[in-house]
């Protein structure tokens, strides 16, 4: 099975950190990722840019950034595949220990793949 784990932050957390934490931050993560791909296939990882910079098309029209009132904010998100969601969520449990101030969601994927039935789910 196919897991996304998003993860939220609020903006605040990651702005605050000096260019020295935040690479710091990033390579605590990197390991998190290595020994995470030991356990489960590891797929793409993206860390994204601040809801400011989005754009939203909605009913044809094009806003600036998300309609959002929450103070947290998805930053960045991981695809793997896995055994089973305990699994899934054990990976999520080693990334909130590296990064404490990241909320982390948890959600099987299914595959949309021309010509081929729908997978996961």
């Amino acid at each position: 099975m196919i897991y996304a784990i998003l993860a939220y932050h609020e903006p605040a957390a990651i702005t605050g950190l000096t260019s020295e934490e935040d690479a710091g931050l990033m390579d605590r993560l990197m390991k998190a990722h290595d020994r995470i791909g030991e356990e489960a296939t590891m797929g793409p990882a993206a860390r994204l840019d601040f809801t400011e910079a989005a754009a939203t098309l909605r009913k044809g029209v094009v806003t600036d950034g998300p309609f959002a009132e929450t103070k947290e904010h998805l930053l960045g998100f991981y695809m793997l595949e896995c055994d089973s969601l305990d699994q899934a969520v054990a990976a999520a449990r080693e990334l909130q220990q590296v990064n404490t101030s990241a909320v982390y969601e948890i959600r099987p994927v299914r595959l949309y793949l021309p010509g081929e039935p729908v997978r996961g789910g």
